[in-house]
């Protein structure tokens, strides 16, 4: 299977060298592989969404190698970085980041960077989520778990390499969770995505192909599902 991220040794140092030092992210060694749902968990504070936060080049690494389709990604321009990340990478955020003076399509539509016909798209990959009945609805009046659909919708406008959610399921109760964790699992079976999940619900483990652990910035161990 084909290797999407890699990471080797890779480590962030908020405030190196002050008596405030946090290392945040220790030296971790960790791969994707196309079409791999894979969940990262641990305790809160644990440095899992700051291990997240690099991987979508959000947050430049202290030290050591990020590879994302075999690009180093320290040595990519800024602003190519930019273009770079908005090709290959959808985000979905545990607030939804929705909003709200918008309806459900629009908030899809403004993700579609160079997507010539954006409400088409827009419109079926919130029908292919089963919000057929809600496109033009407020946001305000949509549930967590529709607004969650809707985000995983914008995640895929671009049709992207990987998807990276921060604890998509954090803010739902236990069932709409899993839907959710469903929807994800069959946008990687079914659209050939690679997807990480941060979570600390163990609640959802079951879904992942594999899940890595990490604590105190550390990944301690890797689980699989079979």
């Amino acid at each position: 299977m084909k290797t999407i991220i890699e990471t080797k040794n890779l480590t962030k140092v908020f405030d190196a060298g002050k008596p405030i030092e946090v290392r945040a992210v220790q030296g971790i060694d960790f791969s994707l592989k196309e079409g791999e749902l894979l969940m990262i968990m641990g305790p809160s504070g644990s440095g899992k969404t700051t291990f997240l936060t690099m991987l979508g080049g959000l947050l430049t690494p202290s030290s050591g190698n990020l590879l994302f389709l075999g690009k180093e990604m320290q040595k990519i321009s800024p602003k190519y970085l930019t273009k770079f990340r908005r090709k290959n990478i959808g985000f979905i955020f545990q607030s939804f980041n929705l909003l709200s003076n918008l309806s459900a399509v629009e908030n899809v539509m403004i993700a579609g960077f160079g997507v010539r016909d954006k409400k088409k798209k827009a419109t079926e990959l919130l029908i292919a989520l089963g919000l057929e009945k809600r496109l033009n609805a407020d946001i305000n009046d949509l549930s967590g778990g529709e607004r969650q659909r809707i985000a995983i919708a914008r995640a895929l406008m671009n049709d992207p390499t990987v998807i990276l959610a921060d604890e998509p399921t954090a803010n739902l109760d236990k069932k709409t969770g899993r839907e959710v964790m469903d929807l994800l699992s069959s946008v990687a079976l079914d659209h050939g995505k690679s997807i990480i999940v941060v979570s600390h619900d163990d609640r959802i483990k079951s879904i992942a192909n594999r899940i890595a652990y990490i604590e105190d910035g550390r990944l301690i161990k890797w689980e699989e599902n079979n």
